[in-house]
């Protein structure tokens, strides 16, 4: 048995304190996924294009994160080690949230999404780790639990912003060809000045442990020896030429061209795969790069279990994101032009639903916690997951606007769950000394499934459902259910 201490238990306000800041980093993904997809249409988009435009969030992701928490876990500064993240990021996150909103061409729009998607990344990946640093085991589903309320909270307000400067203050949601909408302009701008206090607020009430002081509490060495005696890069040549023959296939064929990120990602894991082997070899070890790619390969085995949980999830969140304002303005509002009134009071409405889903979460997410605690999160997340199953399947059976706000209940619950329980299992299994690394890490599993669907889902929909953008809906409540049965094989 062990003979260290234990983290001394926070207080109910110091734990909400440490986790406000997602008030303010939700704020900026909310105005990101309720008004991307209406911005590019503004701008000329083709629903056809939605996907592969959309990509730049989950990329931006994939190498942000875990090079942010590798970063942070290895950072030594009086301000500690994961606050000087949380500043610079929203510093820059603030600026792209106002250039965003006034960007005069949709080549200008993307590249703006990337920008503003690696700002957020960099200010919300060691947040995930913030909680594992400064709580005990007791208390980690509590703290991604009151994460998971604040995300709810500051998305509930940022995703009805647009809707609530035109029914309240009378500010125009339309706009000449080409224009966004002053209302949207309006959200973003308020999004840029709560995001900035919000994190700017645990920063200053907030205080890390040292470095000394988690010595104390943990003692995993970090044995880079160790990283020497396992080979990586074991299948190499099998991803290569994988990644080779189906980009040559879409080529020659003439496959869509939104194909080519999954066949380029694979050869360039490939790649990756090679590198690492080389740097092993030649007992270069001691860096980011060899660290990220070695600990994919050698992940604790609860990490691993949940990967194939978190897939399936955001798989299906990708497509409700990607495809709501096309589905609910033709669906439900019968609207295609963007231009229209009835188009963009649609627009408007899947604002007010994703503040709904999101609303809906802030209110599970305590529920939840207390589920977790007496059933497990385990059994707690596989019915979470079902519920938010049933509720994508009612938006495509319900006719009248009005009653999706039903629909997101379900969704809502599923959300909450699925920001919450999989990190508190997750936060258990993994060393301390790379909490951030390995949070990092996990962030591929949520944004590889969202680099797939930029890939193929508008493919599938194209194929299988004439390019109707409501049947993204029926492709995300499978998938859900998915996820529902693979965490009944969490070994957590």
């Amino acid at each position: 048995m062990s003979n260290q201490p234990s983290k001394p238990l926070l207080s109910f306000w110091q734990i909400w304190n440490m986790c406000f800041g997602f008030l303010g980093i939700q704020f900026g993904f909310a105005l990101q996924n309720a008004n991307i997809s209406r911005i590019f249409q503004t701008l000329g988009a083709d629903i056809s294009e939605l996907a592969i435009l959309w990509v730049a969030a989950p990329l931006t992701g994939l190498l942000v994160q875990p090079i942010v928490g590798y970063l942070s876990d290895n950072t030594k500064s009086r301000f500690g080690r994961r606050r000087p993240f949380f500043f610079i990021g929203a510093i820059l996150t603030t600026i792209a949230l106002i250039f965003m909103p006034n960007s005069p061409t949709l080549w200008v729009a993307a590249g703006m999404l990337w920008i503003m998607d690696a700002s957020i990344n960099i200010t919300m990946e060691p947040f995930r780790a913030f909680v594992g640093d400064l709580l005990s085991e007791r208390q980690r589903t509590l703290g991604y639990v009151m994460q998971s309320f604040f995300i709810g909270v500051g998305a509930v307000i940022a995703s009805a912003l647009p809707w609530i400067f035109t029914q309240w203050l009378d500010i125009p949601n339309v706009a000449a060809e080409g224009q966004i909408p002053p209302s949207v302009k309006y959200a973003f701008y308020v999004g840029a000045v709560v995001l900035f206090a919000a994190v700017i607020w645990t920063v200053f009430t907030t205080k890390e442990y040292t470095d000394e002081e988690l010595e104390k509490f943990h003692s995993e060495p970090d044995n880079i020896e160790s990283l020497r005696d396992k080979p990586i890069g074991l299948n190499k040549f099998v991803w290569l030429a994988v990644g080779v023959i189906f980009t040559s296939l879409i080529f020659h064929l003439g496959w869509e061209e939104e194909l080519y990120i999954l066949s380029l990602g694979i050869s360039a894991y490939g790649l990756l795969l090679v590198l690492a082997e080389r740097l092993q070899k030649w007992s270069r070890t001691d860096n980011g790069f060899f660290h990220v790619i070695y600990d994919l390969n050698y992940m604790p085995p609860v990490m691993g279990q949940l990967a194939f949980v978190q897939f399936f999830s955001w798989f299906a969140l990708f497509a409700l994101w990607i495809y709501s304002t096309s589905a609910i303005t033709s669906y439900h509002f019968g609207a295609t032009d963007p231009l229209s009134k009835t188009y963009n009071d649609g627009a408007d409405w899947v604002g007010v639903l994703f503040g709904a889903y999101n609303g809906f979460a802030a209110l599970a997410a305590f529920g939840i916690s207390a589920m977790a605690n007496k059933f497990g999160a385990k059994l707690t997340h596989f019915l979470c997951l079902l519920i938010g199953a049933l509720g994508f399947i009612s938006l495509v059976m319900i006719k009248d606007p009005t009653w999706l706000l039903l629909s997101m209940a379900g969704i809502g619950i599923a959300w909450a769950s699925i920001l919450s329980l999989p990190y508190a299992m997750l936060s258990n299994a993994i060393p301390q000394n790379k909490m951030g690394l390995y949070m990092g890490i996990f962030n591929f599993f949520i944004v590889i499934p969202q680099l797939l669907a930029a890939s193929v889902l508008g493919v599938m929909l194209k194929v299988f459902f004439s390019s109707e953008a409501v049947y993204a809906y029926v492709v995300g409540a499978v998938f859900w259910v998915v996820a529902a049965l693979f965490t009944l094989r969490v070994k957590a």
